[in-house]
């Protein structure tokens, strides 16, 4: 293992915009060694300050075969042609028999991840829900510190708890395939109601008729869906990374949902502050809860204890609910 540094290392190196360091940072926030993060918490600390508050975050998830990395290349180009230091988070779905993960991203956006603004860094969901890594959080704020004023997260994929990643960004992209079956039937309810806007992907060739299809299905779809309170209705877009159709449009819908997040309001903060607030707060919550689980589990005897509860359950002889009560005693 490379030996770490004195937190003002990686403190000086973040604010230079140092890659390397960056890259060392985010390996030190990811581990799970106590010595790790320690030092990591010291980093944190030291780069928060220096965080810009005007960055964007950017969540992108779809349906399998939509073709993320491809949109996420052909996106990132446009977004780093507009001079925009571009920084994209993408979580590797984690084995569940050996923890291992491919982490190959780097390999299907092989052009933008030659760009000298742009950093693309692969990170194991591992056991965490959601769609995104156990530290995806943190990483966010290193990148920021040392300078990317655009983030983009790719998730893992579309399902049940997704949803997490809203918790996150301030713009939720959720991508959509054309002709790949009940489209409307088969959506979460949940994650569309969650989603920014919508893009129909791979709109080009023979695919553009049925793309267009599927737009008007899915926005007459999100008009059944309660307004936000924000006045903000969610569009539908049709795109392809092939012949970039749709690209730029997507990054002005982007810029316009921002500029209407951030008026201000009868007390002077914003739509987007209040939300950054919240999510800082949400964040603090599930560390909390995190560490209760954590100091429960850690508590003198409670293994014995356990185990002899777990096996009056197994037998039939305790109800889990009442076997809950019991634990506590």
């Amino acid at each position: 293992m490379r030996p770490r540094q004195h937190p003002s290392y990686y403190i000086d190196g973040l604010r230079a915009g140092d890659r390397l360091v960056l890259s060392r940072a985010i390996t030190l926030v990811e581990s799970r060694l106590a010595t790790d993060q320690a030092l990591a918490q010291a980093v944190l600390e030291g780069v928060l300050p220096h965080v810009p508050p005007t960055s964007v975050r950017v969540g992108i998830t779809g349906v399998p075969g939509v073709g993320k990395s491809t949109f996420i290349e052909a996106f990132g180009k446009h977004l780093t042609g507009l001079g925009k230091q571009l920084a994209v988070l993408t979580i590797d779905p984690s084995s569940q028999r050996s923890g291992g993960s491919i982490l190959g991203d780097k390999t299907r956006m092989e052009t933008l991840s030659m760009d000298p603004l742009a950093y693309i860094r692969p990170s194991p969901a591992g056991d965490s829900l959601g769609g995104v890594a156990h530290r995806t959080r943190e990483t966010m704020l290193l990148c920021e510190a040392a300078g990317f004023d655009l983030i983009l997260i790719e998730t893992v994929g579309v399902g049940q708890s997704e949803t997490l990643v809203h918790g996150m960004v301030d713009f939720f992209l959720l991508l959509m395939l054309a002709g790949a079956g009940d489209e409307l039937q088969g959506m979460k309810r949940g994650i569309m109601e969650l989603a920014d806007a919508l893009a129909i992907t791979k709109a080009d060739g023979d695919n553009a008729a049925a793309a267009d299809r599927a737009r008007l299905e899915y926005q007459h779809a999100l008009h059944l869906f309660p307004p936000t309170g924000t006045g903000w209705q969610p569009p539908v877009l049709t795109c392809s990374a092939l012949t970039g159709m749709g690209i730029s449009a997507l990054w002005e819908l982007i810029e316009k949902h921002q500029r209407l997040m951030s008026q201000p309001n009868h007390d002077g903060t914003s739509v987007r502050t209040r939300h950054r607030q919240q999510q800082a707060l949400d964040w603090f919550k599930t560390l909390l809860r995190q560490r209760i689980e954590q100091q429960f589990f850690t508590q003198n005897g409670l293994t014995d204890k356990l185990q002899a509860i777990e096996k009056q359950v197994i037998n039939g002889d305790l109800l889990p609910s009442i076997a809950i009560t019991k634990l506590f005693l």
